[in-house]
């Protein structure tokens, strides 16, 4: 059975982890520009002001792209290079710039497939509240249909906002990403509402703006939970486990109260009782915008914990025995979280789903052969490859997977410390070299996963 013919094999990357050109023709700042000056904020003071330089390069890149064979790029546009203070003046030169690139992409027979917020707010927002401001859900609106106005008639897939869970979690909570801040809860939680109210604003818009049909979707990420063992109650376990509320020390770290709203119109009740003393005023007004419908809905999956059913049946983390496979990050090799994370999702939102990011860091070196090996990267995604056949051939409505990512990049605060690209970058040169598994991915897509 396999993958259907019309499957998008594709590759995904994000604006300020590959453009550079960070102050140039117009573009205004936004808070990752601001965050990586600071001293010690990122691995060894590394910035993205000029990062991988695809914004003199994009023509070499979607080059690359098209003799990989990619059916699909997915991509997300700076905010404040097309509106430099998040609202109001156009900057028609970062336009031009994101038009070029479509163009580019169509002519390679490569179709685009747009994020509106990959986590860099334009500065100009933040400083006026930025997710704590209620009218952040205007702004965002105003955005999304300037993009859909520009883009509509030669782009149909676009997402709203990228793993809110992250720049919530990362950026607000934790205090890890940009821009720094360690918030208090109470404050989180009406920066995550807003979001959605956000995301929902920019649904209508890219709707309203459109100059023909598109298919609009969201890029959440989480805990893709698995089952220890094929049992019933394991399953059962997993699956409460996967759509449960955390601690309030990582609350955002879920899916449920990021997709619940979205896709069945309310927040868990689990999380309505648990955080009820941290929640923000929540309207039925709120919610009909937040649960605007969707056409399509992104996943970006990783890893997640084992999970069994407990003695005292409530489900249960398993300890990872000692020498567990890790990748550089440190984050643990689980191929079955890409197969029982869709299964999960689509039995309880019923949405077709994209695997808009899964990938991994390796430690990648230039050989004295000139080429980059990459076997572990080459086993890793062979391996989770084989789960996300697996859960189509179980009838789950898999449409497309995007690797994460087509080249090494800025890893936010992490810097260039991180390589998780099919494309090798030499820094200094700004060299594209292709990685073995950026030869094995190939194939892959010429074969459809019959190789697999």
């Amino acid at each position: 059975m396999g993958f259907s013919n019309d499957f998008v094999w594709g590759a995904a990357t994000s604006a300020y982890q590959i453009e550079g050109a960070s102050s140039e023709d117009g573009k205004g700042l936004h808070i990752w520009d601001v965050y990586t000056k600071e001293e010690g904020k990122i691995y060894e003071g590394h910035t993205g002001d000029i990062a991988c330089d695809h914004y003199h390069r994009f023509r070499e890149d979607v080059r690359q792209m098209k003799e990989m064979g990619l059916k699909a790029y997915r991509f997300s546009i700076d905010w404040s290079r097309v509106l430099p203070e998040g609202t109001g003046k156009i900057n028609e030169k970062g336009i031009a710039f994101y038009s070029d690139l479509v163009d580019a992409l169509l002519e390679a027979g490569i179709e685009p497939y747009i994020t509106l917020f990959h986590w860099e707010l334009p500065y100009e927002l933040y400083k006026k509240g930025g997710w704590m401001n209620r009218d952040i859900a205007e702004w965002f609106g105003e955005y999304a249909g300037l993009i859909s106005e520009r883009f509509s008639d030669r782009v149909t897939h676009f997402f709203t906002l990228n793993e809110p869970q992250c720049f919530i979690g990362l950026g607000y909570l934790r205090g890890e990403n940009a821009p720094g801040v360690k918030a208090p809860v109470r404050d989180t939680f009406l920066m995550a509402h807003n979001a959605l109210r956000a995301h929902g604003r920019g649904v209508q818009m890219l709707r309203q703006k459109a100059k023909r049909p598109i298919k609009v979707g969201y890029a959440p990420t989480g805990p893709m939970n698995y089952p220890a063992s094929q049992r019933p109650e394991d399953i059962e376990a997993a699956r409460a486990a996967f759509f449960s509320m955390p601690e309030l020390s990582n609350w955002t770290w879920n899916v449920a109260w990021w997709s619940d709203p979205v896709l069945l119109g309310c927040y868990p009740e689990e999380g309505l009782v648990r955080y009820e003393k941290y929640l923000p005023r929540i309207t039925e007004e709120d919610m009909r915008l937040i649960s605007e419908p969707i056409d399509i809905y992104g996943q970006n999956i990783y890893n997640g914990n084992c999970i069994c059913m407990g003695p005292d049946g409530k489900p249960r983390v398993m300890e990872r025995k000692e020498g567990f496979p890790r990748t550089a990050t440190n984050w643990p090799v689980v191929p079955e979280c890409i197969y029982w994370g869709p299964k999960f999702l689509y039995e309880r939102y019923h949405k077709p789903i994209y695997l808009t990011e899964n990938g991994i860091s390796c430690r990648d070196v230039l050989s004295l052969d000139g080429k980059v090996h990459d076997p572990g990267r080459i086993d890793f995604l062979n391996r989770y490859l084989r789960e996300v056949k697996r859960a189509v051939e179980d009838g789950v409505d898999i449409r497309g997977y995007f690797l994460w990512t087509l080249m090494d990049n800025f890893e936010w605060a992490s810097g260039y410390s991180e390589r998780f690209g099919l494309l090798y970058v030499d820094f200094e040169t700004q060299e594209r070299i292709w990685k073995d598994s950026a030869y094995w991915y190939k194939d892959v897509i010429r074969t459809n996963g019959e190789n697999l």
